[in-house]
């Protein structure tokens, strides 16, 4: 039934949105944090999205991989951090605050599209069943 198809894509891609919010409130959770080597820094995280065939044959959306940044770590100058490694340098994550807010906007706009897809067929369904009663 075309109905469920719908209910089933919206909730791949509320699913596919939650990881791709989450990977972002991460990420800007951990902007300010700092590490006393660039290997010990926090990575940021990118949600990678996949086509899939659902199971009802129409496409659809699935988080194929949970991705790290190659992005170089920043280095700053603070030799008074308790953190700071022989040279004074302190390493934060590259993560681009203004980008991470974007990307969380879009998500969120997307997430609520979804939702609003779902509610929106519910209704349908509701309403359909409603004129069978007469």
């Amino acid at each position: 039934m075309a109905s469920f198809s719908t209910l089933e894509l919206a909730g791949r891609a509320l699913a596919a949105q939650s990881t791709r919010l989450n990977t972002v409130a991460s990420n800007l959770a951990n902007a300010d944090s700092v590490a006393g080597s660039p290997d010990e820094v926090y990575k940021p995280r990118y949600a990678v999205f996949k086509a899939v065939l659902m199971e009802s044959g129409l496409p659809g959306v699935a988080v194929d991989e949970i991705r790290e940044s190659e992005a170089p770590a920043q280095a700053r100058y603070q030799p008074g951090h308790p953190l700071a490694d022989e040279q004074g340098y302190v390493y934060a994550p590259a993560v681009d605050v203004v980008e991470s807010m974007a990307d969380m906007i879009s998500a969120s706009r997307s997430y609520q599209s979804s939702l609003e897809l779902m509610n929106t067929t519910k209704d349908l369904m509701v309403r359909t069943l409603e004129t069978g009663r007469g």
